[in-house]
């Protein structure tokens, strides 16, 4: 009986099929590279100077925002550079990180020349961030949208993104014949993509006023994305501002001039949903890809408006937090200069 079932076993061992070791490897590592979002993998370098600080300043203080890790970057920090040491700190409303400095006039930097160096290097991988095209998320909308208790503060008004009056208005006649969060989101994509412009001429723009937004029907990045975020907190879908740099798409090193914003709404089967208005105005075959989506040329910084920092400041909160911010004896210090830059870093 033995003999008859090892017999058995020689027999099945030699009928198996063959994978050899590099086979299932290769299979593996094609299953991978399936399954892994588009990415670019750089180096960040943050760097700003304070300069001109009055020779009779007793305190200068600085709040530098921080990238931090989450599902759709990995951030490490490879140096800081300051003239004191800093510690990091992290607001409780949104949970964005950031370094804090504060630096009592004797002890800055050359004195003599009233100025205050600044630089933080990073390396950071940014994948891009899908929840699938208008199709795909329309079939798992569910309808009504419920919103938990701890997302109350994303369907409330920002200083700048009010949900009454006009924006409310606006909801009812682009949303308000739909239900559920995907359903009400795509007509106000579509609304602001048909009939704003991209367009940094004169004043007023670059603030993120939603009702100026809606008025003049032109602006940036902030001026697309805050009359958004206002029509759906408008109807009660949670949604928020998110805020960082744009990555040039066909160069690999370089620096960059400015921030780049975009939003994300909350549909409950599916989670949070990007948007880029802004950029599918800018590349407008790329419409229907923006929403659902964005891609990984940009890293993000923050997230929210009306941000107060942590420790808090004396002056009031910021409309957004990317931008590296200084109050000197507790006033607010815009005498900066500040550079950004990048440069990827090449797979092995």
């Amino acid at each position: 009986m033995k003999l008859r079932v090892l017999s058995s076993l020689l027999l099945l061992v030699f009928l198996a099929p063959q994978f050899p070791a590099s086979r299932l490897a290769a299979q593996a590592s094609s299953s991978a590279q399936k399954f892994s979002p588009p990415s670019r993998t750089f180096h960040f370098t943050y760097s700003f100077t304070v300069k001109d600080i009055p020779s009779g300043a007793q305190r200068v203080r600085v709040w530098i925002p921080v990238p931090q890790t989450d599902q759709h970057q990995t951030v490490r920090v490879l140096a800081v550079k300051a003239p004191v040491k800093t510690r990091t700190t992290r607001e409780r409303e949104y949970g964005n990180p950031m370094m804090y400095a504060e630096i009592k006039y004797p002890e800055i930097q050359n004195p003599a020349a009233g100025k205050a160096e600044f630089t933080v290097e990073y390396k950071i991988t940014r994948r891009e961030y899908s929840q699938g095209d208008y199709a795909q998320l329309e079939r798992t909308d569910q309808k009504p949208t419920l919103v938990a208790a701890s997302m109350s503060r994303l369907i409330a008004p920002d200083s700048l993104i009010p949900t009454d009056g006009k924006i409310k208005e606006l909801a009812v006649e682009v949303t308000g014949s739909q239900t559920g969060a995907v359903a009400k989101a795509k007509p106000a994509y579509d609304y602001f993509f048909t009939n704003m412009r991209y367009d940094k001429t004169g004043s007023g723009w670059g603030r993120g006023d939603a009702v100026w937004a809606c008025d003049s029907k032109r602006g940036n990045c902030t001026d697309f994305h805050s009359p958004f975020i206002g029509l759906l907190r408008a109807d009660g879908i949670p949604a928020r501002f998110d805020i960082g740099f744009p990555l040039p798409e066909n160069k690999d090193k370089g620096d960059i001039a400015g921030y780049h914003c975009w939003a994300e709404f909350y549909a409950p089967k599916t989670g949070w949903v990007p948007v880029d208005i802004s950029e599918a105005w800018k590349a407008k075959e790329k419409e229907d890809y923006f929403f659902g989506s964005v891609d990984a040329n940009r890293v993000q910084f923050s997230t929210g408006r009306d941000v107060a920092l942590s420790p808090k400041q004396d002056g009031p909160a910021l409309n957004y937090f990317v931008y590296p911010y200084v109050e000197v004896d507790g006033k607010r210090y815009d005498k900066l200069d500040k550079q950004f830059s990048f440069e990827e870093v090449k797979s092995e």
